[in-house]
């Protein structure tokens, strides 16, 4: 008699998203994503495979459901500076809130790449290249409309904001405290200047 899938699957990625988000890759053991999912090692496996192509999958649904929300969000505004602005206290409101210290899974992520395979390696560079030129685009933007100096190199700012936002994820998950991030946040926005 054939496997047959008793929970759903979206729900079991989120949980187990959450598992992964919290402990890291290698940190979560079977035993801690069968505790957290409610699903058994079989089942597990029949369903994704193994560990890693269940990492892949929580990453994916954090990608969509976070990163991908948050651009699309902040593509609609209408003013790119505020957008930014918008961005940089978004992210340090996170870090406040986040009582667990977890930071950004695709943070994380990136810090452990070389325990990684090439589809997670590439989710992230993705995720990364995606808010850099989304930051170079608004730079691009606020110059054609005279709000930042023509002087400044889109490229490059957008590669010293995206610098900035990881150190927010990182020093928030309990390094700096809210008066330090949002310092780092003001040191940001001053690039636009």
């Amino acid at each position: 008699m054939p496997w047959e899938k008793s929970f759903d699957e979206d729900e079991a990625v989120g949980k187990a998203m959450k598992v992964f988000w919290e402990k890291g890759f290698e940190p979560a053991s079977m035993a801690d994503l069968i505790a957290g999912t409610g699903i058994t090692r079989g089942s597990l496996y029949n369903a994704f495979g193994g560990k890693e192509q269940l990492f892949v999958r929580a990453l994916l649904k954090y990608d969509k459901d976070n990163r991908r929300a948050t651009l699309a969000e902040l593509e609609a505004m209408d003013d790119p500076k505020r957008a930014i602005a918008a961005l940089f206290d978004g992210i340090v409101a996170e870090a406040v809130v986040d009582t667990e210290k977890k930071g950004c899974f695709l943070v994380n992520t990136a810090s452990e790449l070389a325990t990684h395979g090439e589809e997670v390696n590439r989710i992230v560079r993705n995720g990364v290249r995606e808010f850099e030129a989304f930051l170079r685009r608004s730079v691009e933007v606020a110059q054609a409309r005279k709000q930042v100096a023509q002087t400044l190199d889109p490229e490059a700012t957008a590669k010293g904001l995206v610098a900035m936002i990881v150190a927010i994820r990182l020093l928030g998950r309990g390094v700096f405290d809210e008066s330090a991030l949002k310092t780092i946040a003001a040191q940001a926005q001053r690039l636009l200047h």
